[in-house]
């Protein structure tokens, strides 16, 4: 039996890790403490610095991150929330854990983000919050957003999950989103976003009754966090006064985030320099939609996604890609095609999000990539259009 040699394998990403990451993971751990301690507050003020936020609270993950947002806003049962289904699940899922419902608009095609235009014609007398995702890492057109929130008295929360290091024009500035330019940012620190704690989640806000809130709830509603209690020198009893949860940050995770914030310089360069050589390499493919930024937005490039050309089938492309050892992803997910938000009696019309979802793919792109597998993933590509 003859077996097929691939040439070589491209993976969809990899994390940026090595051993300063390792080194600093080892301090809390041979410190004793390495659940949310001395390392997550550190991890919180050099993280709003670097966003440019005034307060940033560090919990187990993005989602609980948004659960949390929402819940700071005021999101109960039987409200309603404005976001995009062209997010993954987890954006929709955290309105539900309010017993809240989610009220998906469509996209921007030149984005993938919420379109603004469309926004005040969702909103009802039910309406409690605006959630815009600044998806793949490219920025919402933010100032439009906040302009009909703002008209309708709505606040805004920006799940920014995969927009670390991302950049938007704000009055002639460039500003790092996160700052935050609503009234919460949320983000991620999955293996897959641009900087990784394994995982975890980071909430920025200026509202210091916000970010109080955040560090209440995190920890079962606990009145005195454990960093405080421990280093009391005298006997103090906590009481657990709202019901909260268990969304903390280890001192581990953090240790590693704090080594993951030193890159950031460094990974976006990479990123951005790659997106810009997939641009010039991938211009003459007939038919293939490239991504580009708008004028105000300096994306991360977390992801780097490309429509295909109309006489391509997504699955057959991504399996001529996957059988020469190339990674790829379909578009972004649509929730509203899921089980969970499958309603009876309700439709939602989003023709651009679901063509997002169906036309396009995302290519191989991390900081390490060397320059001869992009050029072998866009050859792979070329072919793959070709042939279909």
């Amino acid at each position: 039996m003859t077996s097929i040699t691939i040439p070589r394998t491209v993976p969809l990403t990899k994390t940026l890790m090595g051993e300063p990451e390792a080194e600093a993971a080892k301090r809390p751990i041979m410190s004793g403490w390495i659940t949310q301690g001395p390392e997550v507050l550190a991890f919180e003020q050099e993280f709003a610095a670097y966003v440019g936020a005034q307060h940033a609270c560090a919990v187990s993950n993005c989602t609980t991150a948004l659960h949390l947002a929402l819940l700071a806003v005021g999101v109960k049962a039987g409200d309603e929330v404005i976001t995009v289904s062209h997010s993954y699940i987890a954006t929709a899922n955290s309105i539900r854990y309010c017993g809240a419902e989610p009220v998906f608009v469509d996209i921007d095609p030149a984005t993938y983000n919420l379109n603004p235009a469309l926004i005040e014609a969702a909103i009802t007398s039910r309406t409690k919050a605006i959630l815009c995702v600044h998806q793949i890492g490219m920025p919402c057109d933010v100032p439009a957003i906040l302009a009909v929130a703002r008209a309708h008295k709505l606040p805004v929360i920006e799940d920014a999950a995969c927009a670390i290091g991302s950049e938007i024009l704000i009055d002639n500035r460039w500003e790092r989103i996160g700052k935050p330019h609503g009234d919460i940012a949320c983000f991620s620190f999955h293996p897959r976003k641009v900087m990784s704690t394994g995982d975890g989640g980071m909430l920025t806000t200026n509202n210091p009754e916000f970010d109080k809130f955040f560090r209440l709830l995190r920890q079962h509603g606990m009145s005195v966090n454990d960093r405080v209690r421990h280093s009391a020198r005298e006997i103090i009893f906590e009481e657990h006064v709202v019901v909260g949860y268990n969304y903390r940050m280890t001192d581990i995770q953090a240790a590693v985030g704090r080594e993951q914030l030193k890159r950031m310089p460094e990974i976006i360069r990479a990123r951005r320099r790659l997106a810009d050589r997939y641009g010039q390499l991938l211009a003459d493919v007939a038919g293939l939609g490239l991504p580009a930024e708008p004028a105000w937005a300096h994306t991360n490039w977390q992801s780097y996604s490309v429509r295909l050309p109309e006489w391509c089938d997504q699955r057959a492309t991504m399996q001529h890609l996957l059988d020469q050892g190339v990674a790829s992803r379909r578009g972004i997910m649509c929730s509203h095609r899921e089980a969970p938000y499958q309603t009876p009696g309700q439709v939602f019309t989003l023709p651009e999000s679901e063509r997002a979802q169906d036309r396009s793919i995302i290519l191989p792109l991390y900081p390490q990539m060397e320059d001869e597998d992009q050029v072998y993933v866009c050859e792979v590509l070329r072919e793959a259009c070709a042939a279909h």
